[in-house]
Protein backbone atom coordinates (compact mmCIF):
# COMPACT_ATOMS: atom_id res chain seq x y z
CA UNK A 1 0.00 0.00 0.00
CA UNK A 2 0.85 3.78 -0.96
CA UNK A 3 -0.24 5.97 1.80
CA UNK A 4 -0.16 9.78 1.16
CA UNK A 5 -0.49 11.46 4.42
CA UNK A 6 -1.56 14.89 4.64
CA UNK A 7 -2.05 18.23 6.77
CA UNK A 8 -4.95 19.94 6.26
CA UNK A 9 -4.75 23.84 4.64
CA UNK A 10 -3.66 26.91 5.97
CA UNK A 11 -6.42 27.98 8.88
CA UNK A 12 -6.98 30.76 11.27
CA UNK A 13 -4.78 30.34 14.45
CA UNK A 14 -1.50 28.77 13.14
CA UNK A 15 -0.14 32.05 13.24
CA UNK A 16 -0.33 33.58 15.69
CA UNK A 17 -0.73 29.88 17.46
CA UNK A 18 -3.83 28.50 19.29
CA UNK A 19 -4.68 25.27 20.34
CA UNK A 20 -7.33 24.61 17.89
CA UNK A 21 -8.21 20.87 18.53
CA UNK A 22 -12.24 20.51 17.85
CA UNK A 23 -12.73 24.01 17.15
CA UNK A 24 -14.19 23.76 13.51
CA UNK A 25 -12.36 26.46 11.50
CA UNK A 26 -12.68 26.18 7.88
CA UNK A 27 -9.73 26.39 5.49
CA UNK A 28 -7.98 30.19 5.30
CA UNK A 29 -7.71 32.23 1.76
CA UNK A 30 -4.35 30.91 1.65
CA UNK A 31 -5.32 27.50 2.72
CA UNK A 32 -8.13 26.92 0.12
CA UNK A 33 -5.11 27.46 -2.69
CA UNK A 34 -2.58 24.92 -1.02
CA UNK A 35 -5.54 22.58 -0.82
CA UNK A 36 -5.98 23.01 -4.63
CA UNK A 37 -2.34 23.18 -5.04
CA UNK A 38 -1.75 19.86 -3.08
CA UNK A 39 -4.82 18.36 -5.22
CA UNK A 40 -3.08 19.08 -8.43
CA UNK A 41 0.16 17.77 -7.77
CA UNK A 42 -1.34 14.15 -6.79
CA UNK A 43 -3.79 14.18 -9.56
CA UNK A 44 -0.51 14.50 -12.00
CA UNK A 45 1.29 11.97 -10.20
CA UNK A 46 -0.64 9.33 -8.67
CA UNK A 47 -4.26 7.32 -8.86
CA UNK A 48 -6.06 6.92 -5.55
CA UNK A 49 -8.20 4.77 -4.17
CA UNK A 50 -9.94 6.79 -2.01
CA UNK A 51 -9.50 10.40 0.38
CA UNK A 52 -10.32 9.56 4.24
CA UNK A 53 -10.35 12.59 6.22
CA UNK A 54 -11.18 13.64 9.57
CA UNK A 55 -14.42 14.88 10.10
CA UNK A 56 -13.75 18.88 11.01
CA UNK A 57 -13.83 20.62 7.84
CA UNK A 58 -10.35 22.34 7.67
CA UNK A 59 -9.49 18.48 6.69
CA UNK A 60 -12.83 17.89 4.68
CA UNK A 61 -12.55 21.05 2.59
CA UNK A 62 -8.82 19.95 2.06
CA UNK A 63 -9.82 16.30 1.23
CA UNK A 64 -12.80 17.53 -1.31
CA UNK A 65 -10.03 19.19 -3.42
CA UNK A 66 -7.93 16.03 -3.69
CA UNK A 67 -11.16 14.14 -4.45
CA UNK A 68 -12.49 16.11 -7.32
CA UNK A 69 -8.87 16.37 -9.11
CA UNK A 70 -8.51 12.71 -8.55
CA UNK A 71 -12.22 11.49 -8.99
CA UNK A 72 -12.46 9.49 -6.24
CA UNK A 73 -14.48 9.68 -3.35
CA UNK A 74 -14.21 11.14 -0.08
CA UNK A 75 -14.96 9.35 3.14
CA UNK A 76 -14.91 10.28 6.36
CA UNK A 77 -13.15 8.68 9.68
CA UNK A 78 -14.43 9.64 13.02
CA UNK A 79 -10.64 8.57 14.85
CA UNK A 80 -8.99 10.69 12.71
CA UNK A 81 -10.65 13.95 14.37
CA UNK A 82 -7.93 16.06 16.34
CA UNK A 83 -6.68 16.50 19.88
CA UNK A 84 -9.44 17.61 22.03
CA UNK A 85 -7.40 20.05 24.28
CA UNK A 86 -10.03 20.36 26.37
CA UNK A 87 -9.72 24.06 28.68
CA UNK A 88 -6.95 24.67 26.31
CA UNK A 89 -9.00 24.64 23.03
CA UNK A 90 -8.58 28.32 21.19
CA UNK A 91 -6.35 29.62 23.95
CA UNK A 92 -2.72 30.60 22.79
CA UNK A 93 0.59 29.49 24.07
CA UNK A 94 0.60 32.58 26.35
CA UNK A 95 -2.62 31.95 27.76
CA UNK A 96 -1.65 28.71 28.57
CA UNK A 97 1.29 29.71 30.37
CA UNK A 98 -0.32 31.80 32.95
CA UNK A 99 -2.92 29.49 34.22
CA UNK A 100 -0.77 26.00 33.60
CA UNK A 101 2.66 26.69 33.40
CA UNK A 102 3.99 23.89 34.23
CA UNK A 103 2.03 21.64 32.29
CA UNK A 104 2.62 22.93 28.84
CA UNK A 105 6.43 23.21 29.80
CA UNK A 106 5.56 19.41 30.29
CA UNK A 107 3.74 19.32 26.38
CA UNK A 108 6.98 20.67 25.17
CA UNK A 109 9.66 18.14 26.70
CA UNK A 110 7.52 15.50 27.67
CA UNK A 111 4.26 15.03 25.51
CA UNK A 112 3.57 11.60 26.37
CA UNK A 113 3.32 12.46 30.57
CA UNK A 114 0.08 14.99 29.44
CA UNK A 115 -3.21 15.24 29.79
CA UNK A 116 -5.28 18.28 28.56
CA UNK A 117 -7.56 19.58 31.25
CA UNK A 118 -10.84 17.88 30.46
CA UNK A 119 -9.17 16.46 27.17
CA UNK A 120 -7.21 14.18 25.60
CA UNK A 121 -3.62 12.57 26.34
CA UNK A 122 -1.53 11.88 23.84
CA UNK A 123 -2.38 7.96 24.30
CA UNK A 124 -5.68 8.79 23.38
CA UNK A 125 -4.72 9.85 19.93
CA UNK A 126 -2.26 7.33 19.36
CA UNK A 127 -4.86 4.91 19.90
CA UNK A 128 -7.33 6.12 17.76
CA UNK A 129 -4.68 6.44 14.73
CA UNK A 130 -4.14 3.08 15.23
CA UNK A 131 -7.40 2.21 14.69
CA UNK A 132 -7.09 4.30 11.26
CA UNK A 133 -4.32 2.39 10.55
CA UNK A 134 -5.32 -1.32 10.83
CA UNK A 135 -8.38 -0.64 8.60
CA UNK A 136 -6.45 0.66 5.92
CA UNK A 137 -4.16 -2.13 5.66
CA UNK A 138 -6.56 -4.25 5.94
CA UNK A 139 -8.81 -2.83 3.22
CA UNK A 140 -6.00 -1.51 0.99
CA UNK A 141 -3.12 -3.82 0.67
CA UNK A 142 -2.75 -2.88 -3.05
CA UNK A 143 -3.74 0.40 -3.04
CA UNK A 144 -2.91 4.37 -2.74
CA UNK A 145 -4.96 6.17 -0.50
CA UNK A 146 -5.08 9.63 0.63
CA UNK A 147 -5.28 10.49 4.21
CA UNK A 148 -5.85 14.33 5.16
CA UNK A 149 -5.63 14.55 8.99
CA UNK A 150 -4.21 17.18 11.43
CA UNK A 151 -0.62 17.82 12.92
CA UNK A 152 -1.03 16.23 15.88
CA UNK A 153 -2.76 12.63 14.22
CA UNK A 154 -0.36 12.90 11.64
CA UNK A 155 2.20 12.65 13.60
CA UNK A 156 1.01 9.98 16.15
CA UNK A 157 0.34 8.04 13.08
CA UNK A 158 4.13 8.70 11.67
CA UNK A 159 4.80 7.53 15.72
CA UNK A 160 3.12 4.21 14.95
CA UNK A 161 4.44 3.39 11.27
CA UNK A 162 8.14 4.05 12.26
CA UNK A 163 7.74 2.19 15.71
CA UNK A 164 8.91 5.39 17.84
CA UNK A 165 7.94 5.80 21.36
CA UNK A 166 5.32 8.87 21.77
CA UNK A 167 7.93 10.53 23.79
CA UNK A 168 9.60 11.21 19.80
CA UNK A 169 6.17 13.24 18.90
CA UNK A 170 7.60 16.57 17.94
CA UNK A 171 10.14 14.75 15.89
CA UNK A 172 7.72 14.98 13.02
CA UNK A 173 7.46 18.53 11.48
CA UNK A 174 3.50 18.56 9.86
CA UNK A 175 3.44 21.82 7.55
CA UNK A 176 -0.47 22.56 6.29
CA UNK A 177 -0.56 20.88 3.26
CA UNK A 178 2.42 18.83 3.86
CA UNK A 179 2.54 15.86 2.07
CA UNK A 180 4.51 12.53 3.08
CA UNK A 181 4.49 9.37 0.89
CA UNK A 182 5.14 6.02 2.37
CA UNK A 183 5.04 2.36 1.10
CA UNK A 184 3.84 0.01 3.69
CA UNK A 185 4.31 -3.77 2.79
CA UNK A 186 4.36 -6.46 5.58
CA UNK A 187 7.73 -6.36 6.24
CA UNK A 188 7.17 -2.59 7.63
CA UNK A 189 6.75 0.82 6.33
CA UNK A 190 9.14 2.58 4.22
CA UNK A 191 9.33 6.55 4.70
CA UNK A 192 9.84 8.07 0.46
CA UNK A 193 9.22 12.13 1.44
CA UNK A 194 7.82 13.59 4.34
CA UNK A 195 6.17 16.92 4.58
CA UNK A 196 6.90 17.85 1.26
CA UNK A 197 5.50 21.25 0.36
CA UNK A 198 7.57 22.23 -2.56
CA UNK A 199 4.51 22.40 -4.99
CA UNK A 200 2.88 25.30 -2.80
CA UNK A 201 2.68 28.34 -4.75
CA UNK A 202 2.69 30.30 -1.59
CA UNK A 203 6.17 28.58 -0.45
CA UNK A 204 7.93 28.70 -3.64
CA UNK A 205 10.81 31.65 -4.12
Amino acid sequence: MKLLLIRHGHVDGISPERFRGRRDVPLSPQGVQQAHDVAEHIAQRQRPAVVYTSPLRRCTETASAIAAATAVEVQVLADLIDLDYGDWQWLTRDDVRKGWPDLIERWDTAPQLVRFPHGDSLQDLIARVSNVLRMLIDRHACDTVVVVGHDSGNRALLLQLFDQPASSFWRFTQDPCGLSDIEIARNGARLIRLNDTSFLRDLRL
